[in-house]
């Protein structure tokens, strides 16, 4: 083993145990306390109907969600740096969380239900808006001459954003109000997938996504050098570049159809990954997933429990976190 794996693992395992007190703190965390050694006795089956019933029918499910989606948005912003080689790039940034929310928007306008079978769907069309803004970014973006310029797809990802959020906006004040309660909490970043049916919807995107993302680590490190440099080495850039996209895509869109639009994600646990494991996509892409998941599941447990009763978004916790860093970022990029 390497100097750099050797470190790589080191800093994943440390975050491993962080991101597994991460959830013990939230699963303690709310109207009713239950300390730790009681979560770990109810997981055991030695728990009593009280505390059965809020962990496993209240707590837990929310808990999955924030970190399935966690790791989706963490790992889809450091592929999405990797494929634009900018690193302010991110889902929200880039405009696929306006695609995601315009898709959300349609389904509610033209489905009107939100009962648990309809919900399934909802990573669907979300995913869809966020491929067709991805697509039509990609192709505003592109030079025929030098190929995707990474300032003009993040300047082309703005605009293509505010356009979309326009037409949200337009289909939002068609809707009646309970539908749109909802469809405002979750474009601030509200988590509303609690029910295990939620969990079954989200779990697929991100068991078959992410370890495939992981997989295609060497062929980011390759795009991250540059088109020419990647087709030197043998990489066919055109067709890797849209897999890893769509990969980049279905993580995010999946990940915030069932979070809420939540920012910022995607722009900093990348960074603080690759800072800690090394610029290798093999050693921090891992770590970048599991930082997504400490961020959103403490977000999502302040949010809830310091306000109480009244409890604030996970969205509005991490951009609060998140809008210093991103200023760091940005003074720093040349």
């Amino acid at each position: 083993m390497d100097q750099d794996t050797k470190r790589a693992f080191i800093v994943t395992t440390v975050f491993s145990f962080i991101s597994i007190a991460a959830v013990l703190v939230s699963l303690n965390t709310g109207s009713l306390k239950i300390p730790p050694v009681k979560v770990i006795q109810t997981f055991l089956g030695q728990g009593d109907f009280q505390s059965s019933t809020v962990l496993f029918v209240y707590r837990l499910p929310r808990i999955v969600i924030t970190m399935l989606a966690g790791v989706g948005l963490g790992i889809s912003g450091a592929i999405l740096q990797g494929l634009s080689r900018n690193p302010l790039a991110d889902s929200g940034i880039l405009g696929l969380h306006a695609g995601a929310a315009l898709g959300l928007i349609i389904f509610v306008t033209f489905f009107h239900s939100m009962d648990e079978n309809a919900s399934l769907f909802i990573p669907l069309f979300t995913f869809g808006g966020g491929a067709l803004t991805a697509l039509l970014i990609l192709l505003l973006a592109y030079d025929p001459y030098r190929g995707i310029l990474p300032i003009r797809l993040i300047l082309v990802g703005i605009a293509i954003s505010a356009g979309i959020s326009a037409i949200t906006l337009f289909f939002s004040l068609r809707l009646n109000e309970e539908t749109y309660n909802f469809a405002s909490r979750w474009l601030v970043g509200n988590v509303w997938g609690r029910d295990w049916i939620h969990v079954i919807a989200l779990l697929p995107w991100i068991l078959i996504l992410a370890p495939f993302s992981w997989i295609k680590s060497k062929t980011l490190n390759a795009l991250s050098l540059g088109d020419d440099i990647a087709s030197g080495i043998g990489v066919s850039v055109g067709k890797n570049r849209l897999l890893l996209l769509a990969t980049a895509v279905g993580l995010s869109c999946a990940s915030v159809a069932m979070a809420g639009g939540i920012g910022f994600i995607g722009l900093v646990a990348p960074h603080l990954a690759r800072r800690l494991a090394g610029p290798m996509y093999q050693h921090f892409l891992p770590l970048s997933g599991l930082i997504g998941l400490i961020i959103l599941v403490l977000a999502d447990t302040i949010g809830r429990s310091i306000f109480q009763p009244n409890a604030i978004p996970a969205g509005i916790v991490v951009a609060a976190t998140g809008t210093p860093y991103f200023l760091y970022l940005l003074a720093k990029t040349k």
